[in-house]
């Protein structure tokens, strides 16, 4: 926007001004130019410290929610069949709950067959409803959810108060703790008298310990030990004549190992094998025999006949 209209850090209008002007404004006395009004022709907008603001904007609200009373939704559920000593144990933390100011949500829960008659959850819940009427109220009736029977009661107002911050019941905390009276004369008891100190207490030095046999068995005293004997000064040797060192005698075994190399004996020609015969026949066998000619079989002429030799005419086939 072109103009604005500026109020001051103290509070004061100062009239319509450019923006540019307004901003160089805010800047030279260090502070921010905030826009309170958009939506004014010409807008509105305040010079001041927009940190501050933010900070005490955000303790105005901490203070608000430190005062703000929550109402919690507590859900208790019940059976058709729930026995007697059940459902007193749960009424009583429902009446709890509305003591404390918040809201109970009674849940009748039905299985199998037992959803054909609904009328034992509204007796249910009638029953609950009968045993809190002196602190509630009914704030939703009975309704069907699926297998599910669902009703609300909240605290009746003027009986049970909102519930603190701190959850406890305001009704509680609003009742003043009663101041503590001065004790009557009559109860003042009379100062005791005092009591004589008694006397010293004399300490009598006890007798040392007599020592046990264990004792000197384990630990003997410094006393019983002797002392260790002094070493013997060294004495000087005169260095001894080398002694000739005898040749050591081989034994058995190196003889046996390191014997003179036997003769090369000429090893006998090997005698061949039958096998070696028949598989590989001597120059000096036999000479081969030559195989007779195989003679042709009726079924070969027939079959597979020979061929004419060229040059030869073919004789005319038979008619068939």
């Amino acid at each position: 926007m072109p103009e604005v209209r500026v109020i001051g850090a103290d509070g004061g209008q100062l009239g319509i001004m450019r923006t540019d002007d307004a901003i160089r404004l805010s800047e030279e006395g260090g502070f921010d130019l905030v826009e309170v009004s958009p939506k004014a022709m010409p807008p509105v907008c305040r010079i001041m410290d927009y940190g501050k603001f933010k900070y005490e904007q955000s303790k105005q609200q901490q203070k608000a929610k430190k005062h703000q009373s929550t109402v919690i939704l507590k859900e208790i559920k019940f059976r058709p069949k729930t026995d007697d000593h059940d459902f007193d144990f749960k009424v009583k933390h429902i009446r709890r709950f509305l003591s404390e100011g918040n809201k109970a949500k009674l849940v009748i829960i039905f299985r199998g067959r037992e959803i054909v008659h609904p009328e034992t959850g509204q007796a249910m819940l009638k029953a609950v409803v009968e045993a809190c009427n002196d602190i509630a109220v009914v704030e939703q009736n009975p309704m069907m959810e699926g297998r599910r029977m669902l009703m609300v009661i909240a605290p009746r107002s003027g009986v049970v108060k909102p519930a603190t911050p701190g959850g406890a019941p305001a009704q509680a905390a609003a009742q003043p703790k009663p101041a503590l009276a001065p004790p009557a004369v009559s109860e003042v008891k009379p100062a005791a008298a005092p009591v004589a100190a008694p006397p010293p207490t004399v300490f009598v030095p006890a007798e040392p310990r007599r020592p046990r046999d264990s004792d000197e068995i384990i630990k003997p005293a410094p006393a019983l030990i002797p002392p260790a004997p002094a070493a013997p000064p060294p004495v000087a040797v005169a260095p001894s004549a080398p002694v000739a060192v005898e040749p050591k005698k081989p034994r058995v075994t190196d003889e046996i190992k390191r014997a003179a190399p036997k003769p090369a004996v000429a090893a006998a020609p090997r005698a061949p094998r039958v096998t070696g015969e028949i598989k590989r026949p001597s120059a000096e066998a036999e000479p081969a025999v030559a195989a007779e000619p195989r003679k042709p079989r009726d079924s070969d002429e027939i079959v597979r006949p020979r061929p004419a030799p060229k040059g030869t005419s073919t004789p005319n086939k038979p008619a068939k």
